[in-house]
C-alpha cells in the first residue's frame, strides 16, 4: 500500500471512530455505503447500539476475521459482517418499512457534497452513469437524525462542504452533523458551526478547504481521535 492510500484509509478510520463516539445506547442506527460501513468495527461490544441494514438486518456486528467470513452475512454495501446476540434477519421490504415508518434514530450517510445549510447530495454525479439511489432518499426523509461521514475534499482536492449543491440533492431535509478527517461541524437552524478541529489540521486549513460559510463555535475542541 502506497503512502497516499495509507493516508486515505487512516482518514476514513478517524471519521468512523469519531462517529462511533456519537452513537448512544439504545439507538437504532442505519449505516450507509462507504465510510459508514467501518463504524461497526469501532463500537464497544457493550455499546447497546442496534445497527440496521437496508438488505434486512437488525443487530449488525463488526467485520469477521478472514478465515470465518460467511458471504451470506453481508451489509447493504456487500461487506462481510457478523451478527450480535439477539439480532434479527428479515426481508428488504420490511427493512424499508422500518425506514419509511420513522423507526431509524440515526442514519449515517456518505456524501458527495453537503451545503452550508446541511442539504446533502450522495447518489449521482452529473454526466456519470447512475447505479440507483438505493435507500438514501428514504433515510434522508425519515431518519430522526442524519450524520454525514465524508472526507473533506474529493480525490481532485475539490471541497465537499460547499455553499450550494451542484450535484442532485438527496432531499430537502438537512443533516445535523458532518464529520470529516479535518473537522466536525454541527448544523442548527440553517447555520453551520465548526465544533472540532483535528489535531493535525488548523482553522486556516479548514477555511481553505471549505467553500461553505460557517460560524466558529464558542468553544472549539480538538477531535478526540
Amino acid at each position: 500500500m502506497n503512502a497516499v492510500s495509507k493516508k486515505k484509509d487512516t482518514d476514513k478510520v478517524r471519521i468512523a471512530k469519531r462517529i462511533a463516539m456519537e452513537l448512544q445506547t439504545g439507538t437504532v442506527v442505519n449505516l450507509g455505503v462507504g465510510i459508514p460501513t467501518l463504524i461497526q468495527n469501532y463500537l464497544k461490544t457493550d455499546s447497546g447500539v442496534f445497527l440496521q441494514s437496508e438488505n434486512g438486518l437488525l443487530g449488525m456486528g463488526p467485520t469477521p476475521p478472514k478465515e470465518v467470513i460467511d458471504m451470506d452475512l453481508i451489509s447493504a454495501s456487500k461487506h462481510p459482517i457478523t451478527l450480535t446476540q439477539g439480532s434479527s434477519i428479515f426481508s428488504s421490504s420490511d427493512s424499508f418499512v422500518m425506514i419509511r415508518g420513522g423507526h431509524i434514530d440515526v442514519a449515517v450517510l456518505g456524501a458527495l457534497q453537503v451545503s452550508e445549510i446541511g442539504e446533502i447530495a450522495n447518489w449521482a454525479v452529473p454526466g456519470q452513469d447512475i447505479l440507483g439511489v438505493g435507500g438514501a432518499m428514504d433515510l434522508v426523509a425519515n431518519a430522526k437524525k442524519i450524520i454525514v461521514a465524508t472526507t473533506h475534499v474529493t480525490k481532485d482536492k475539490e471541497p465537499k462542504i460547499v455553499k450550494t449543491l451542484t450535484y442532485p440533492t438527496s432531499g430537502i431535509r438537512c443533516v445535523e452533523m458532518i464529520v470529516t478527517e479535518k473537522a466536525v461541524f454541527r448544523i442548527a437552524n440553517g447555520t453551520m458551526y465548526l465544533k472540532e478541529i483535528a489535531k493535525d489540521s488548523s482553522l486556516e486549513e479548514v477555511r481553505e478547504l471549505t467553500t461553505a460559510d460557517f460560524k466558529i463555535a464558542e468553544e472549539v475542541r480538538t477531535m478526540p481521535v
